[in-house]
């Protein structure tokens, strides 16, 4: 990445961390992915129940096998023959590992599911909710965030999971009724009720989708 491009990043995440701190949200920075890594696994305590809901951003920066790896409860969805369990379990995990598919610039976070299983877990029940969030995600507004989760990160998601959808053949968004749509749920999360509960790390980097 440009060291322009960082540089403005860097100065951007100072006013995204005081819109989300706003909102009753603890944020982080990292310039890296390494540093990103460090941040999130000192904000899961050892032998804490772990999982995510799918979270390419996690991956990217080394979480989710750190998280294999270590001394945590790992709830890995992909193995369990009965997903409706594992989904009903990470409910009531310590921690859930999530990104967003857009974020405004003033902390607004946007997420779009298919069978409502992150984004219920990001609304409620897991104690704390984990965000990794590259830069790529930020959008100045609500409006400019929607569209990002619909025509950027929707059309490559149902890509990489081979659905049939509009949004896969042409690369946008077209409010489909697909029996494969992934716009089933749309979650605007502006305000944590719940002190402590939701943490956002912000990377200098391009993660995810």
């Amino acid at each position: 990445m440009d060291e322009m491009v960082k540089k403005r990043n860097e100065l951007l995440a100072e006013t995204v961390i005081k819109g989300l701190q706003s909102r009753n949200m603890s944020a982080y920075y990292a310039k890296d992915k390494k540093q990103a890594l460090d941040i999130a696994l000192s904000l899961i305590p050892e032998k804490s129940s772990v999982t995510l809901g799918g979270c390419t951003s996690a991956i990217e920066i080394g979480l989710i096998d750190a998280v294999k790896n270590g001394d945590y409860d790992f709830i890995d969805r992909a193995a369990y023959t009965d997903k409706r369990a594992a989904m009903l379990k990470a409910y009531d995990a310590d921690v859930f590992i999530s990104s967003a598919n857009a974020m405004t610039y003033d902390g607004i976070m946007i997420n779009i599911d298919g069978n409502a299983n992150r984004v219920s877990a990001i609304a409620n029940g897991p104690k704390k909710v984990l965000f990794i969030v590259g830069m790529n995600k930020l959008c100045p507004d609500l409006d400019s965030a929607m569209k990002r989760a619909r025509n950027t990160a929707a059309p490559i998601n149902a890509q990489r999971f081979g659905l049939s959808t509009p949004c896969a053949s042409t690369g946008k968004c077209f409010d489909c009724k697909s029996p494969d749509t992934i716009c089933c749920q749309f979650l605007i999360t502006r305000y944590s009720r719940h002190k402590d509960r939701i943490h956002v790390v912000l990377v200098n980097d391009e993660l995810g989708f």
